[in-house]
This record gives C-alpha cells, structure tokens and sequence, in this order.
C-alpha cells in the first residue's frame, strides 16, 4: 500500500521515548538478563525498521512474527540477532539459515520434515516453543522435546533457545500464570540438554509476574508505552506513549437544522452547524465503530458525527475554523489528551489492535 504523503494525515513516532520504555523497563530486570524487542507487525503499527534502528544499541535482538518482517530489517541493515516467533514454511528453511534469523520449531512433526527435505541445515539456531497453557503452537510433551533437541544435534543445528507464553500475564488473577509456569519448569528440569538461552515473559509478565523471568525477556507492548493489561492493572511505573495520530480540517461548512451526513443519513444536525471534514477514514484504521467518539480541534473534544468513511470523517465543531487547522486523533492537543486505550476503550478492544490497525496509507514521521 502506498504511503499517502500528499495529504495532512500524519503518525509522528517519538524514537525517544521508545528508548527510554526500554531503558526504564530493562533497569527492573535481574542483572545480565538479555531483552529481546518485539517489532512484529511493523513494530506494532510504529515502523519496525525506524524502531528497530533506534534500539539496535539498547536491546540484545529483535522478535518477528513470520520471516518477511525478519529478512525486511536483514536488508536494511540491522545485525542484531532476530528470532521468528511463527511457524516458518520449511521451503523457506535455507533462507532463515543463509539471512542467520533464528526460527521457532513448535512440533517434532514440522521438524521431521524440515529434515527430510535434504538440505543442509547445519547452524541453523532453533528455539523450542513450548505450549503450557496457550493452545496455539508447541511442544505438549517433555518425550516429544528431547527428540526433538536430540534430532537437532545430529543434524548440525543449534538448540539456540526453549520458550513458552502466558495466555493471562495481563490480568490480576494470576493462578493461571502459576500453573503455567509451574509446566514450563517442569519440562525444563526434563531436557536432556539445556540451551543458551530461556525466555517466558512478555510485556506483562516481565512487569506484573517477576517469577516468570528467566535468562530473557520478550518486550513489545509496553516499549511504545501502552499498558499491556489495557486498564486492568496498574503499571508500577510511568511509560510514555510513543504515538501520535494528527490530521488538518481540509473542509469547513454550517449545515441548516436537519440537514444530514454521511452514508446512511445515520446524523441529523440538529440546530444550525459547522461540519468539519479530515481525510482519515476506516481505510487507515479509523473503524467505523468509531462514530461518535470526539477528537481534538483547537484544545476542544469535537464529536465524529455521520458514519465513518473509507478515506472521510466529519466532525461537529464549536465554531468555524480556517482550513488547516490541526486536529488530534492520538495525543496531546493543548491541555486535552487522547491515548491510544481511550480508542480501545471506545471500540471495546486492546489497544494492541488500535495501533496495528493504523494502516501504511499513514505516513510515519519519527523524532
């Protein structure tokens, strides 16, 4: 998708305090323990290659989602180590190994005929995914893992890593973080051969679940300064958000009592008003669940009224206001703020899936 430079709507990503998310949450881990960044799905919506730059002297390595992102920060220049937290396809294994990216191995099935292929995957670095709780992928068996790890060693590979992830870290029962971590050390205690590196905690383990810390730690949403437990939990400590969503008025007119907007007619004005029109619409992420919520013109919460549009949004405004005037979408408009939660809170989502939802039709500019 092309970025749309030629039009006021703007995601400006502070670099800055990126880094001091990372410094701040990495001064409350043991000593020695290496910080695995997550910048899978663009680094959430933030540009994974920038956020990856930023980092690359603050972190021991970086976490994708599928080889692609891997091979995008491979070729604009990042050295660090990058580990695949999904399945790769085996076509693809020679890839992983000739780019030096660390993949997940999740079942002693995909293993097998990763071997059978015939090709040479000496030095290939693998870590085991184990599955405690989570039912997506992983090994559920200690027999199944240690074959595994044994067929790795006669094939030249190298067991990089072992890890598992919580499915509740985010909220405050806490039992089931228990009995999954109690799995996890279980199957630890019975390998046959322990690897370089073990890694448990995301973003909420590392701040709510201390215990879950082991050799490293996977770090994602709380980098870019959201709380990963959305308003569940209170974070123990400040993080600051990393993004900012603006756009400008490109139309202001008054409409008469009883004139409608949008698709639908869904919006009678109901006294004479000013409509304001910006281009940012559900094609970039501003779902159409979000009629009705207020964004920031001039210091003031002004209503999304009408359905939201594809690329179009209209706003009630207090009054006219030139064309260029700047509106907030997420941030800090004079003495009024809109976070990132106070959209998931609107849509009755994560904010997780607010930011990677922002779509590349956004430019993005980085301080």
């Amino acid at each position: 998708m092309i970025s749309s430079k030629h039009r006021p709507t703007m995601i400006q990503i502070d670099l800055e305090a990126i880094r001091n998310n990372v410094r701040q949450l990495a001064a409350q881990l043991p000593e020695k323990t290496k910080v695995w960044a997550v910048v899978k799905a663009n680094a959430y919506g933030h540009g994974a290659v920038a956020v990856a730059k930023s980092l690359v002297d603050h972190v021991y390595g970086f976490c994708l989602s599928n080889l692609d992102e891997a091979i995008e920060l491979r070729q604009a220049g990042i050295e660090a180590q990058l580990l695949v937290l999904g399945v790769v396809p085996l076509e693809a294994l020679d890839l992983a190994r000739r780019f030096k990216i660390q993949v997940t191995v999740g079942s002693l099935d995909w293993l097998s005929q990763a071997v059978s292929l015939g090709k040479d995957l000496s030095g290939l670095a693998l870590h085991v995914k184990v599955d405690t709780g989570m039912g997506r992928i992983g090994f559920r068996q200690l027999n199944e893992i240690n074959q595994a790890i044994a067929l790795m060693q006669d094939q030249g590979m190298i067991f990089e890593g072992v890890f598992t992830h919580f499915a509740t870290a985010d909220e405050a029962d806490g039992s089931y973080v228990e009995q999954q971590l109690t799995r996890f050390q279980e199957l630890l205690n019975g390998l046959i051969e322990q690897p370089k590196m073990v890694h448990a905690s995301n973003s909420a383990a590392t701040i709510w679940h201390k215990e879950t810390i082991f050799s490293a730690v996977r770090l994602g949403d709380a980098i870019y300064g959201l709380n990963p437990s959305g308003r569940n939990l209170e974070m123990p400590y400040q993080l600051c958000q990393a993004l900012s969503l603006t756009s400008e008025l490109v139309h202001v007119k008054q409409l008469a009592a009883g004139c409608s907007v949008g698709y639908g007619a869904t919006y009678q004005a109901a006294a004479d008003e000013w409509i304001g029109t910006i281009p940012i619409g559900y094609a970039d992420g501003l779902t159409r669940d979000m009629q009705g919520f207020s964004v920031l013109v001039d210091g003031q919460r002004c209503e999304v009224v009408g359905r939201v549009s594809m690329d179009q949004v209209t706003l009630r405004l207090p009054q006219p206001y030139p064309l260029g005037t700047k509106v907030t979408l997420i941030g800090q408009n004079q003495d009024e703020v809109i976070s990132v939660q106070d959209w998931a809170d609107y849509r009755k989502t994560i904010n997780y899936e607010v930011v990677c939802l922002l779509s590349d039709r956004i430019p993005r500019s980085y301080d």
